[in-house]
């Protein structure tokens, strides 16, 4: 798969996540196989007024590389001053505009997946951070606001002409949020109408998933999302899958080992207070289907300090053994 500038092997993007996809799951993504990485979105409306923790989201290294940077909003100018900002301070391999949010604090503001009721609007958009920009842009849909607007097929055919350089699709309407059951056939179609790459996504949580939608739809590469979740080594089962190679799933220690890790990088970066908070999420995934899972999430949910959160992992590992 090649995108101006960029060349990727398989196509294995880590989705931008709110709350999820910051630099610690990245780092670990990127180290399990993952070929890009999308940060959690940023608000251009944020950067333009100078917010530092906005800008924060963004930052990278050599361990999340190659990192795409994602923004939202809704005003041309300010997205393309907002991507400019961003490509002169931080070089990104990847600028990416979020027309696929479904949240109602987003969308209500006419932003995220609401963009996509008005091609128009998003068409100027696209159309002002790419002439903005040297990096490549990617946008990241949905199928269309609801089952009786699915114009992901008009909508990424105009935004190719704006100067996209890869779409990704996300199976879903707006109004599905994230229930349960893609539609294959949209990111198909869209493919299918596009010369430029393009990504499918959703519903993606193990290697089977990938390999079927990457048969059925020929789509260029897919973006992994919650798939990921306690589970980074999804990118090297793909990978595996992909290159005819047995795959071997982690171990309960490896498991524990990784979840540890994990937890300590979120401490590093964000402090203990908020590191133990924002890991818990991550390690209830870590833990599934072990022995006493049930139990240690709630003493996890519970706990306040790095060093209670590493008793209860080490008892679980104790007690798999």
């Amino acid at each position: 798969m090649n995108i101006k500038y960029l060349s990727f092997r398989h196509g294995l993007f880590l989705a931008p996540m709110a709350g999820v996809s910051d630099y610690s799951m990245r780092v670990l993504c990127h180290r399990m196989g993952a070929e890009m990485s999308v940060t959690e979105m940023l608000s251009a409306k944020a950067l333009h007024y100078g917010d530092e923790k906005t800008e924060d989201l963004a930052k990278f290294d050599d361990l999340t590389s190659p990192c795409s940077i994602q923004i939202f909003g809704h005003e041309p100018d300010i997205m393309a001053e907002a991507a400019a900002m961003l490509e002169k301070r931080f070089k990104p391999h990847m600028i990416d505009i979020n027309m696929g949010c479904p949240v109602k604090k987003i969308v209500t503001n006419g932003e995220g997946s609401a963009l996509m009721r008005d091609p128009c609007l998003a068409e100027e958009i696209v159309k002002a951070v790419s002439a903005a920009i040297k990096a490549p842009l990617s946008v990241k849909i949905r199928a269309g606001w609801d089952d009786k607007s699915k114009n992901a097929v008009e909508l990424a055919c105009r935004l190719e002409r704006a100067g996209a350089d890869m779409i990704c699709v996300h199976g879903r309407t707006r109004m599905q949020m994230y229930i349960p059951g893609i539609d294959l056939d949209i990111i198909k179609d869209v493919k299918n109408a596009l010369s430029i790459p393009v990504l499918g996504n959703g519903d993606i949580y193990c290697a089977a998933d990938a390999v079927h939608m990457l048969n059925y739809t020929g789509c260029d590469g897919i973006m992994v999302a919650r798939g990921a979740y306690g589970n980074p080594w999804i990118f090297k089962e793909i990978s595996c899958a992909l290159e005819g190679k047995e795959y071997t799933p982690p171990a309960v220690s490896e498991r524990i080992s990784v979840a540890k890790e994990h937890l300590s990088m979120l401490i590093a970066d964000k402090g203990e207070y908020t590191g133990i908070r924002e890991a818990r999420k991550h390690l209830a995934h870590y833990i599934k289907g072990m022995r006493g899972a049930t139990t240690a999430r709630v003493e996890i949910n519970a706990a306040e300090s790095a060093e209670a959160v590493t008793v209860i992992l080490d008892r679980l590992l104790d007690d798999n053994k």
